[in-house]
């Protein structure tokens, strides 16, 4: 399509819309972005991404949530959808895969091997996340939930530069110091980018015997409090290690369940 128009098409109410930046249209008419990021991998980032989008949704909001993790997408798994292709309409672009009041895109949910290795350099990322925000059929959304792999990489910065207007984070740790450490550079992360952050969700933070209900410590204690006390954040939540949680991950019947664990979504 030319980017100008001597007049209105079929497509445009006015002559010049055409010329619209469409990113910034597609984006507009999603009311909140959540990013959900961690400075340090293994802390179950994904596991909350999937946990506050499903929330989100089932207490009635629209809502979307993109796997930003290209070279692990863990997201399929744990909503049990590992089985399942997007669709590609040639008006619409790439059609989300509908779960109840959630669209879900993954990268996992595009290729044909979910043990084939995706080698991307940067440029690529920043590509393909730009293609999946803005050639994605979101439509109007109340919340956008993005999960993004560990770190402050191509991915988180990409993602941070093509969205316009306020940004939200969550930051997900777990209690002991060498999660705190790499979080913290998240935080600051989160400052240099000028991300309003929602607050700080602490995973694992003990095991709760389910013999004789006594609390294990199994990392370390209060880090994440201590954390969102330093740099006067919300707690969310602390979220002890919990069989059946795990086991609806693995399972992918996460959805199913999400009524029995926790609610984190306190913003």
């Amino acid at each position: 399509m030319s980017s100008s128009c001597s007049g209105s098409c079929s497509s445009c109410s006015s002559c010049g819309s055409c010329g619209e930046d469409k990113l910034a249209k597609k984006m507009g008419i999603i009311s909140r972005k959540i990013l959900v990021l961690s400075g340090k991998g293994g802390v179950g980032k994904s596991s909350v991404a999937a946990t506050i989008a499903l929330q989100l949704a089932a207490s009635g909001r629209k809502v979307g949530l993109l796997d930003c993790d290209f070279h692990g997408p863990s997201l399929p798994t744990i909503l049990g959808v590992t089985h399942k292709k997007l669709d590609y309409s040639e008006t619409d672009g790439i059609i989300p895969l509908p779960m109840g009041n959630l669209k879900f895109i993954s990268v996992g949910l595009l290729i044909d091997d979910p043990d084939q290795a995706i080698v991307w350099r940067g440029p690529a990322k920043m590509g393909v996340i730009k293609q999946l925000l803005e050639d994605t059929d979101w439509g109007e959304l109340d919340d956008l939930v993005l999960d993004f792999p560990p770190g402050t990489g191509d991915e988180i910065l990409s993602a941070c530069q093509l969205i316009p207007g306020e940004k939200n984070a969550v930051v997900v740790t777990t209690p002991q110091e060498v999660s705190l450490a790499d979080c913290r550079k998240c935080l600051d992360f989160c400052k240099k980018l000028e991300l309003n952050i929602l607050g700080i969700v602490e995973n694992m933070s003990c095991f709760v015997c389910p013999d004789c209900g006594k609390s294990h410590p199994l990392f370390a204690t209060g880090g994440g409090e201590q954390l969102a006390k330093a740099y006067d954040l919300p707690l969310i939540a602390q979220l002890p290690i919990d069989p059946e949680f795990m086991a609806a991950c693995d399972s992918g019947t996460l959805p199913d369940k999400i009524g029995n664990f926790p609610s984190l979504i306190k913003f």
